[in-house]
C-alpha cells in the first residue's frame, strides 16, 4: 500500500529539502534556455532561509521527503506573487503542481487577503504555461530577460464566495 502525498506550511527545518529539489527542477528549465545562471540554480541556502521566514511556502510530502513546494506574498494592494512551484520530476504529472498552486491561492486569499494572483514563467515553459491556462490565469505581459529568456506574467482574480445574503434561505437556515 503506497503512502499519500500531504501539503503542509514548510518549516524552517524544511530548507535544506527545499534547497536540493529546486536545484534539481530547475535543471530542466536551465537546459531549455540554456542559461545554468537561472536564479533558483544560483540561490544560496540563507537566502532561501530568509524566503521561509518573510512568506507563505507550502511543501508537498511523500512520507518524510519534501516532493514539491510553493512561495507566495502578498503586497499592501493585495496582489499575491507566486513564485518557486517544484515538483520532484518522478511526480509530475499527477496533478502535484495544481494541488500545490491551490492550496496556496486558499491560504493567501483566507489568511493574507489576497485579491489578485500573479506569477511568471519562461515563454518555452509549456508545461508551465499550460498547468497555469488550466488553473484559470491569462497571459497580461512579457519581459525579455536575456537573448533567450522572455518571462511571461500571467494573473487571474481572486474568487470569493457568493454572499450568504443571495443564498436562498433554506441553505442557511439554522437547525433546531
Amino acid at each position: 500500500m503506497g503512502m499519500s502525498v500531504t501539503i503542509s506550511a514548510a518549516t524552517e527545518h524544511d530548507a535544506e529539502q527545499i534547497f536540493k529539489l529546486q536545484y534539481l527542477c530547475y535543471q530542466s528549465e536551465a537546459e531549455l534556455y540554456g542559461d545554468y545562471s537561472l536564479e533558483p540554480l544560483t540561490q544560496s541556502l540563507d537566502a532561501l532561509r530568509a524566503e521561509l521566514g518573510s512568506g507563505c511556502v507550502l511543501v508537498a510530502r511523500l512520507g518524510e521527503e519534501v516532493v514539491g513546494s510553493v512561495r507566495g506574498t502578498v503586497d499592501g494592494e493585495g496582489t499575491a506573487v507566486i513564485t518557486g512551484l517544484i515538483v520532484h520530476p518522478r511526480m509530475r504529472r499527477h496533478g502535484l503542481g495544481g494541488r500545490l498552486l491551490g492550496a496556496l491561492e486558499e491560504r493567501l486569499a483566507g489568511e493574507c487577503s489576497a485579491r489578485l494572483y500573479r506569477l511568471a514563467t519562461g515563454q518555452r515553459s509549456e508545461g508551465n504555461l499550460r498547468l497555469y491556462r488550466k488553473w484559470g490565469y491569462a497571459q497580461t505581459g512579457t519581459e525579455q530577460i536575456t537573448r533567450k529568456l522572455t518571462l511571461v506574467t500571467l494573473e487571474k482574480t481572486v474568487r470569493t464566495a457568493p454572499d450568504a445574503r443571495d443564498a436562498p434561505e433554506s441553505v442557511y437556515a439554522p437547525t433546531a
